[in-house]
Order: C-alpha cells, then structure tokens, then sequence
C-alpha cells in the first residue's frame, strides 16, 4: 500500500454506542484522529443487565450525532473518508441492524466501499494498531459475552484453541455480582469487593483445571458461589468481600491452568518465533489481578504479554475501523450491500460448536 487511506468506523453491537476515525499510513501505522463511545450503563443498570429493545432504541437515538462528532474531531467531512466498517455481529440484532443499515446508508450516499467487520476480528487486531505486531501470536479475549483463547495467524485467518463450555467470564462475574447484591456491571463491583476480602475462607472449584484441551467452564464456580453464600445467609460486608476474594483465586488458578496450557502449545507450534505474544481482550481484560495472573504467565513462558488501553479492550469503533483498514490492505473485498447482521459469528468457522463460541449449537 502506497497511499494513506482513512476509515470510519461504526460499533453497536451492546450497549455502547460508538464512532471513530482511524488511519492507515503507508508504512502500516495506524492512527486513530477520532473515537466517541456513549455509554448505556445508566439506562441498564436498573435491570442489572443488558435489555436488548433498550439498547437498541439508544443507538438509533445516538449513532447519527456521533457519527457527526467523530468526523468534527477528526477535522474531515464524510467525502474524506475512503471506506465505512461497520460492526455486523455477533452481538444483539436490533443494535447490529441499527449500526450497519447506518453504514450501509453513508458508504451508499459518499459511494464508498463497505466493510462488514466481526466484532471479534476486531478485538483479534487491535494489538496491531496499538503495538504494531507481527503475526502470528495468541488472543484471550474475556468479556460478558465470550471466553476464548485463539491462534491469530492473519487478517481472516483465525483458529480457536479453546472455547466456553457454558458460560462466558464475564457473565460468571455478573451472576456472581447479582447473586450477592452488588451493583451492575459486576465484573468492576466483585474486584472492587474482593480487595479487603480473604481469599482463602471458601475454597472454590477450579473447573477444568488439569486437563489437556483448552476450553473453559464457569457455571460450576458460580454454582459454587451460590452455594457458599446461601450456607452463611444472612450475608454481612466481610462475608461478600471474602466469597469475591475467593471467586477471583478460583479465577485466575482456572486461568494459570488453562493459559498455562494454551501457552506451552504455541511455544511448541513456533519453537521459532522472534517475539512470541499473548493478547488480552474483552471488558474482563480489565480486572487487575487477571492482568497479573496472564503477566506473571508469560514471564514464565518466555511470552510477551500485551494488554492493550483499557478503552480499546472494551467495545469500541477504533476496533472496528481498523479490522476494516486491515482488510483492505490485505486486498479482501468489501461487504455487498445485500450483507446481513449476524447475531452468532464464529472467527473460526471450521471450530468444533460450543455454546459461547459464536455458532448456535448444544453444548459440547
């Protein structure tokens, strides 16, 4: 690639709605001149979870004045722009049909090429934009919605390792959060409980932990959770604060297994690799002591462990329009105006079905 080319990019795929302008230099730098995210929290806290038709209705109520923003940030008009990304799944339909038909309709009026990006492929790449790294490399991607651990090899080209059997972290820190009162989003709520609690007063199942395929199982652990809590009723401060203390060591020991595995493949996959990199994505991505677990894993391995900004972790249209720039400097074709939203859409299509991983299906 010769020339610089600028995308706009489109997420709406949850509960934030979000926009951003994003460069690809010559040199394949990226560079991101805009990124606007509106958070729902208010709207769905009440509920203590995500409402679809809710979310929905705030996209369409959000996403044009956004637009609109990101654009005046980024110091350009939409004829500026060489291509439009839009988020097309997998993720709530209504907000997916809001994001894309959007994207349809500015890449249609500016007559510019469309990008219909996985949300997760977006994820896959944002080390790419922030540290510049080279394929290929290994993805945990941790959020409300997905657990998986895969072989990023090239743009397109993903192999997932290692899958949720039920559910997905996140969703196992929500549950855990709303079992025992605390507020929503609960991934933030249990770490902030756990840090004066003892994490050794309940000893909690490591699901899992020994064998040798890489998936991941949560809903016996917050079975756990339930268990405990109930056994103590009623539940004082220091109780919730040491059950918190202890789901997170039960945590992040699945983890040392689990990672500790997928880490030792890889190494054994590429004996050869220069700079061997595990990435780390997804809104759990943020919880402290994860991060310390996976860092303290890598030193081990010899693996570099790259988080990247806490904002570019959770969902975000930077994301989004660099996946796009990714694909048009890796000469893919755009999206037909006729392309769907999809609700379900695995990186790794040729991956075994697991509940969690993108495709519908019964466990596995």
């Amino acid at each position: 690639m010769t020339s610089r080319l600028r995308i706009l990019g489109i997420e709406t795929s949850c509960d934030e709605t979000a926009a951003a302008v994003v460069v690809r230099h010559p040199d394949g730098r990226g560079e991101i001149v805009s990124d606007v995210v509106l958070s729902q929290l208010t709207e769905h806290s009440a509920f203590g979870g995500v409402v679809p038709e809710i979310a929905a209705r705030a996209h369409v109520d959000a996403l044009d004045g956004l637009i609109e923003e990101a654009l005046s940030r980024a110091g350009i008009v939409l004829s500026e722009i060489d291509a439009v990304a839009a988020t097309a799944g997998p993720g709530l339909i209504g907000g997916l049909l809001v994001g894309l038909m959007t994207g349809k309709a500015i890449a249609m009026a500016a007559r510019k090429p469309l990008y219909a990006i996985n949300h997760l492929e977006g994820h896959a790449l944002t080390a790419r934009l922030t540290d510049g790294l080279a394929f290929p490399y290994l993805m945990l991607l941790v959020s409300g919605g997905h657990t998986q651990l895969v072989l990023v090899k090239g743009v397109g080209a993903y192999e997932r390792w290692g899958t949720t059997i039920d559910d997905a972290l996140g969703e196992a820190f929500d549950k855990t959060a709303k079992l025992l009162g605390l507020p929503y989003p609960g991934g933030p709520a249990v770490e902030q409980a756990a840090r004066t609690g003892n994490p050794a007063r309940f000893d909690l199942p490591r699901p899992l932990v020994g064998e040798t395929r890489l998936d991941f199982s949560f809903s016996g652990l917050k079975t756990a959770v339930r268990q405990a809590a109930t056994a103590i009723q009623p539940l004082t401060q220091e109780d919730i604060s040491d059950i918190c203390a202890s789901f997170q060591r039960a945590i992040s020991r699945t983890l040392n297994d689990r990672i500790g595995r997928g880490l030792a493949r890889f190494r054994e996959t590429y004996p050869d690799l220069p700079n061997p990199a595990l990435v780390v994505a997804g809104g759990v991505a943020a919880n402290q002591v994860i991060r310390a677990t996976l860092q303290e894993l890598c030193d081990r391995h010899g693996v570099h462990f790259i988080a990247p900004p806490l904002q570019l972790c959770t969902d975000n249209a930077a994301m989004i329009a660099w996946a796009g720039l990714e694909r048009m400097a890796a000469g893919l074709p755009e999206d037909p105006m006729a392309v769907a939203p999809r609700s379900r859409w695995p990186l790794d299509a040729e991956a075994a079905t697991r509940l969690g991983s993108g495709k519908r299906g019964a466990k596995a």
